[in-house]
């Protein structure tokens, strides 16, 4: 199957395109090339061939002969959302909608959107919420995603199949290794500076998932039946998964003998919800996640030892969404509009 894959010079992505290619799959890989620069280990025997092109420049021709579409490359976490809201919904919004209507009308059958459990927001139900809960996006990251969801679904039809996937909030080790996710960033600062500092309560509950086992779910996603994912959300983690911040931060402070681990007040953020992930177990054949935040906290800690990993690594730009992004702007190497400038002579 020749699929097209957008993203995958990214944290997901550069974990997807190897996994794909490896199960024989011919893909057309596209990346906008934001986050080059961050590479911290050499993780992959084989790596996707990447056309380096902005997904608001994709054409149908890039489309012809494929049969599904995963859609990985959107503006990614929210802080980065905030930094230019508006370019936020160009990008995460209106360019996967138009993606998504080029692939159906080139003829793709199938359409694999990586969402998030960030729609659920703050979940007042004491229950884990499921698809059909209501969604409470808070900010212009999830709102994107809520709404990509509610303008591809109409577009379903007999030869184009979408496929929303809500990720829980991600972890684990990657080339493109990101620093700025809950689990990844406690253990870069367990390894650093052997301290876990918090300065909230801790209290909030997020749902995690390894970035394997969403790569994994594509993979069953692209190989199930038809019917089983045609215009479907599916909810991407584990029901064991659940974590309170703070059982996440005393997990990754086990994993580093020596790290201690405190705790502060109730912070600003408000988000807080657990999530049921019984519909990608039960349903989706060959999904169950392998890994765990403890498998995950040690994955790290073998890592960094290898690596020798140092602090300025840790904080380096190229690890940190926002901090890259804001250097490209201030060194105008993009324009206000996210679009690359001309190179320097």
């Amino acid at each position: 199957m020749k699929i097209l894959i957008t993203g995958t010079d990214g944290y997901i992505g550069c974990i997807v395109a190897p996994l794909l290619l490896r199960e024989g799959f011919d893909l057309v890989a596209v990346d906008t090339g934001y986050y080059k620069n961050g590479w911290l280990f050499n993780g992959a025997a084989q790596s996707a061939r990447t056309i380096v092109k902005d997904i608001r420049n994709i054409s149908k021709d890039d489309l012809y002969g494929c049969k599904a579409v995963v859609h990985l490359a959107e503006l990614s976490n929210d802080p980065t959302g905030q930094l230019a809201p508006h370019i936020t919904h160009e990008i995460n919004h209106k360019a996967s909608v138009r993606l998504a209507t080029l692939a159906k009308e080139a003829g793709v059958e199938r359409f694999v959107y990586m969402s998030s459990c960030s729609v659920y927001g703050v979940a007042n139900s004491p229950d884990a919420v499921t698809e059909e809960a209501p969604v409470n996006p808070q900010t212009a990251y999830a709102e994107c995603k809520v709404l990509v969801e509610r303008d591809l679904k109409p577009m379903a039809a007999p030869n184009f199949s979408p496929t929303f996937l809500r990720n829980a909030t991600a972890f684990g080790a990657s080339p493109r290794q990101r620093f700025d996710l809950v689990l990844n960033n406690l253990a870069g600062l367990a390894y650093t500076t052997r301290k876990i500092a918090m300065t909230s309560d801790g209290t909030p509950w997020r749902p995690l998932v390894h970035i394997q086992d969403m790569a994994k779910a594509i993979l069953c996603v692209l190989r199930a039946p038809k019917d089983v994912v045609h215009n479907r959300t599916f909810n991407v983690g584990s029901s064991e998964q659940n974590y309170q911040v703070k059982d996440i931060a005393t997990i990754v402070g086990k994993a580093f003998p020596g790290c201690e681990v405190t705790f502060g007040t109730s912070g600003a953020d408000n988000r807080s919800y657990r999530v049921n992930f019984d519909r990608i177990t039960h349903e989706l054949p060959g999904f169950k996640c392998d890994w765990d935040a403890q498998r995950g906290a040690q994955q790290f800690a073998e890592l960094f030892d290898r690596i020798k990993m140092t602090k300025d690594e840790f904080e380096s730009r190229g690890f940190t969404r926002l901090k890259q992004l804001e250097y490209l702007i201030k060194t105008g190497q993009i324009d206000n509009n996210f679009f690359w400038t001309a190179p320097a002579a």
